[in-house]
C-alpha cells in the first residue's frame, strides 16, 4: 500500500510540473496573441474599465504603432529582442515595467531573434471603446 501511495504522489508531482512549466498556449511564428485574463469596471469612476491581458509575441511578430483610450502598464514576463525599422535591435528584459499614458503612440517594432516576448498588460481605459487604436 505504501508503494502505491508513493507512486501516486510521484505521478502527481510530475503532472503538476507539466502543468506549471508548459506555456499557456503556443504562439505561431510571427504571431501576436492577446488573451484577456480579467475585465472589470473601475470602481468609483463611471465609464472606465480595467483589462488585464497576457500578451505573447513570437519571433517575426510585428506590433504596429497604436494608442489606447486610457493608460497601459506592461510588465515583461519573458524578454527578447525588438527592432524598430532603421534602428538597432533593443532587448526587452524580463522584469521591465513600462507605462504608456492615454493617447501616447507606442509599438512600431518587430520581435527579432529566436525568443518570444511575453508580457502582462493592465489597461485602465474608457469602457466600450476599442482597446487598440491604430496610428498611421
Amino acid at each position: 500500500m505504501t508503494t502505491s501511495i508513493a507512486t501516486g504522489m510521484r505521478m502527481g508531482a510530475v503532472l503538476l510540473g507539466i502543468i506549471v512549466f508548459l506555456p499557456l498556449q503556443a504562439v505561431a511564428e510571427g504571431e501576436v496573441k492577446r488573451t484577456v485574463l480579467k475585465r472589470v469596471d473601475l470602481t468609483g469612476i463611471d465609464g472606465l474599465e480595467v483589462i488585464t491581458t497576457l500578451l505573447e509575441a513570437s519571433p517575426g511578430a510585428a506590433i504596429p504603432r497604436h494608442t489606447h483610450h486610457g493608460d497601459e502598464f506592461l510588465y515583461v514576463l519573458e524578454g527578447g529582442m525588438i527592432q524598430v525599422p532603421g534602428k538597432d535591435p533593443v532587448k526587452m528584459e524580463a522584469g521591465q515595467m513600462l507605462h504608456f499614458p492615454r493617447g501616447a503612440a507606442h509599438g512600431g517594432f518587430t520581435v527579432v531573434g529566436d525568443q518570444a516576448i511575453k508580457g502582462l498588460t493592465t489597461h485602465v481605459v474608457d469602457k466600450g471603446k476599442p482597446l487598440v487604436v491604430p496610428v498611421e
